[in-house]
């Protein structure tokens, strides 16, 4: 890879200014100069691209294709400049222009093309798989419009349109000659053709038109670049009287390009209607279809063999359940175009696919109604219905055992179609994302499954790529790394293990201790800037940031700051380290108790912040539109790692991996990958408490557990629960009953009060190792070194060995 200087770069901006704007640098502004910049990248990018593609199309190799419904790729220049290694230059060339670095970079617009740790995690296996020279592509869909930007207006979450395609994305390519239609609705008929096979022919359907966008996977200065597809709903080209002809029945009821557009409209339209569920099946049947459709065009045009060959070169992972449609889309597809047996098919199918499970929480695994599938993919329901029917008839056979468990087991149940227990039953492997998770899976909620189908099962413990979530957003501690023990760390992270020899370090860890602190001022500043607040740099900066679901249990972190506040209101003199509480979270829209609970910790803020006799001890700040750029922030500056879920909710946890990469001590309970992480550092370098899963679930299936006791027997419970009850936080008396009815009168389902004293004990152990700081930086500097175990290079190298069986090119 050549190496590009900052002069180069600085006269390539200029003359890309003049060319492509007509203007000086002196009169450009920063969304000018990021343009330009992006597409200089661009130029060395595409050569790269079409090389990647051509080597292995000569190679023949067998390639990946991972199915997701998210991607959360955040901001994608600063990756490839570094990918590139270009960064340095590029800010170097940016300084020389008048130009701030940090603010050209701003001008791009996080892709909304994900919600959480499911998005995130498919980037990272992206980034993983380009960097190990893997052949792997993504395909998701390419939303207009994110989850929703999200305000704090009077302690209230309001959400606005999340519209990032505003203004033109410079990493996607139009690629309108590989569209493909889609088909909906309608009515299906069987024929007998003269050999005495099947013929399925449709009529009446509702067409839609996918059309791909590429986005670039930029591996790490290995010239490799795979590809991440993104399909866009659009009408099909013809009169509009054409497209009345072809979709009469739609037009009874909505514009229909309209209908068309909405299906790659939003990320997870709201499904409390009928309409809002009918869509979001919609855009998963759009996904797989189009993405199907692909991979069998391209494969029958780069291998030149019979499709019963395809597991041989093909192999698709479905990220979670909600691309689980790709497996009756294939049956189709094999059947009904390529005259295919059943027998056939399903062999091809059932060697091609794998499944990830996301979660042990019955509520999250998906179902829909049969009738809604029956309707809108009247096809894909009848190969469905055939997969169930065959799949009961042999447990009621081979498994008489399991003969009374046929409804619990069934695809097909109580009018639910089951989509984990269709991608189960149709993969060839099933895994889970964490050690404890993949365990919960097979001993308790897929324990029939299991036996079923004990050679399917295994683990992958989830990572994060150590590029973007350490050399790239924390420079001054990767450096410092670099310095110590070399650079072979970026390309393979476990050689961070080698600072455990300077662990005791005394000039090294203040050098850590140092590069903490300055990431802390800059976090300090920003949220001045955002906020209006001053806080403190040398105070605790204990962070938790991820989506707001009960199970998270923010709530019992915003319980341990009541109470820290109702201690200084008695006595502000006491002598106690000053903390800063650090927020960031969305809830979904339709989820009143988390959106109650994101009130809360900004009610409980807009109090503690402005409390002058508290000193100054104690500050919470809620970082409102939480997203990939905001961690970038965040993450190098925290000292506490909040993972303190309800012990068997998390299935792993990636937020954990990537503070910990930063130096931050994990406070958290048993589950997950911290589990993971603990016995990894020790526990000395780790803060664990609560209840352990086999606990929680005991609670679960015997009962023993009464919140009203904790309530009664515990006056610092009692005193937070009242405060929320008699309106000490809000301005009407009702403000928070809801919070403190549905601890007492649903009996506490996630265990706050239960986990509430360990918690602050725990807490207190933090404080006391806190104000030791050589002690501190040594558990920090443990926690670095092991956490290149948790790169996603090592995910992905597991993945492609155990169940990809796919070769590095």
């Amino acid at each position: 890879m050549p190496q590009i200087t900052a002069s180069d770069l600085k006269e390539r901006i200029e003359k890309r200014l003049i060319i492509e704007n007509g203007m000086e640098v002196a009169n450009a502004t920063n969304k000018d100069v990021y343009y330009a910049l992006a597409s200089i990248v661009n130029e060395e990018i595409i050569p790269n691209w079409f090389n990647t593609n051509q080597k292995y199309a000569s190679k023949r190799s067998k390639q990946v294709y991972y199915l997701s419904m998210e991607f959360l790729i955040g901001r994608l220049l600063e990756s490839n400049l570094l990918n590139y290694g270009m960064l340095h230059a590029a800010k170097e060339a940016l300084e020389e222009l008048g130009f701030h670095t940090e603010n050209v970079f701003a001008e791009e617009r996080d892709a909304a093309l994900g919600n959480g740790g499911l998005g995130r995690l498919a980037a990272c296996f992206l980034d993983s798989l380009a960097s190990l020279y893997y052949p792997g592509h993504g395909f998701g869909i390419r939303y207009r419009y994110g989850l929703f930007e999200q305000r704090i207006i009077h302690g209230n979450q309001v959400e606005l349109p999340d519209y990032w395609l505003k203004n033109p994305y410079p990493w996607e390519t139009r690629n309108e000659e590989e569209s493909v239609v889609i088909q909906f609705q309608g009515k299906v008929h069987m024929f007998k053709r003269n050999d005495g096979s099947l013929e399925f022919k449709y009529e009446n359907t509702d067409k839609v038109m996918a059309v791909p966008y590429d986005i670039p996977v930029v591996g790490y200065k290995n010239n490799v670049v795979n590809t991440l597809r993104l399909w866009s709903a659009e009408p099909i080209p013809g009169t509009e009287n054409e497209r009345m002809e072809e979709n009469q029945a739609f037009y009874h009821d909505l514009d229909h390009q309209h209908s068309i557009e909405q299906i790659s409209g939003f990320l997870y339209p709201d499904d409390s209607s009928y309409e809002g569920k009918e869509l979001r099946l919609k855009q998963q049947y759009f996904l797989v279809s189009s993405s199907i459709q692909n991979i069998l065009k391209k494969f029958k045009k780069s291998y030149h063999l019979p499709l019963s060959k395809l597991p041989e070169k093909v192999v698709i992972q479905i990220n979670d359940t909600h691309p689980s449609l790709a497996i009756p889309e294939m049956m189709r597809i094999l059947m009904d175009d390529e005259r295919m047996e059943w027998d056939a098919a399903w062999k091809v199918t059932t060697n091609v696919f794998a499944y990830t499970n996301h979660t042990t929480l019955s509520e999250a695994l998906e179902t829909w109604p049969e009738e809604m599938i029956k309707d809108l993919l009247p096809r894909i329901y009848m190969i469905i219905e055939e997969i169930n029917e065959r799949f009961c008839q042999s447990i009621w056979f081979d498994h008489e055992e399991l003969r009374d468990e046929i409804p619990e087991l069934a695809i097909i149940s109580y009018g639910r179609v089951h989509m984990a227990r269709l991608a189960i039953v149709s993969s060839f492997s099933v895994n889970g994302v964490a050690r404890i998770h993949t365990e919960i899976l097979k001993k308790k909620e897929m324990k029939d499954f299991y036996s079923l189908f004990p050679n399917k099962f295994n683990n992958k413990t989830n990572g994060i790529t150590h590029r973007r979530w350490l050399l790239q957003v924390n420079p001054k501690l990767a450096e410092v790394v670099s310095d110590v023990i070399g650079s072979q760390w970026i390309k393979r992270p476990k050689q961070l293990i080698s600072l455990l020899k300077y662990s005791n370090d005394k000039a090294l860890l203040e050098q850590f201790d140092q590069v903490k602190h300055e990431n802390k001022k800059l976090l300090a500043n920003y949220i001045h800037q955002q906020t209006g607040i001053l806080i403190d740099d040398q105070s605790i900066f204990d962070v938790q940031i991820k989506r707001l679901h009960e199970y998270k249990r923010q709530l019992l972190n915003i319980f341990h700051v009541i109470y820290l506040y109702n201690e200084l209101k008695e006595n502000p003199n006491q002598d106690m380290t000053p903390r800063t509480f650090i927020f960031g979270a969305k809830a979904a829209p339709s989820y009143y108790l988390a959106k109650e609970v994101i009130k809360l910790i900004n009610t409980v803020a807009s109090i503690v912040n402005y409390d002058t006799s508290i000193q100054g001890k104690l500050k919470v700040i809620f970082l409102e539109n939480y997203n990939v750029s905001l961690a970038e922030r965040i993450i190098p500056a925290a000292d506490i790692s909040e993972q303190i879920s309800t012990a068997s909710k998390e299935a792993s946890g990636t937020g954990n991996m990537k503070m910990m990469m930063n130096g931050a001590l994990t406070l958290g309970t048993l589950d997950g990958a911290n589990i993971e992480i603990r016995d990894l550092v020790g526990d000395d370098n780790i803060f664990i408490f609560g209840l352990t899963a086999d606990e929680v679930l005991e609670y679960y299936q015997n009962g023993g557990y009464n919140a009203r006791d904790i309530y009664h027997t515990d006056d610092r419970v009692k005193r937070i629960l009242d405060q929320l009850n008699q309106g000490a936080f809000g301005v009407h008396d009702i403000e928070f009953k809801d919070i403190f009815y549905n601890i007492l009168y649903h009996n506490d389902p996630y265990f706050v009060l239960k986990d509430f004293e360990p918690y602050l004990e725990t807490h207190e152990l933090v404080e006391r190792a806190y104000r030791d700081r050589l002690t501190w930086m040594n558990m920090s500097v443990t926690n670095i070194a092991y956490s290149g175990k948790f790169s996603s290079d090592q995910t992905i190298r597991e993945y492609a060995s155990d169940i990809w069986k796919i070769k590095q090119v």
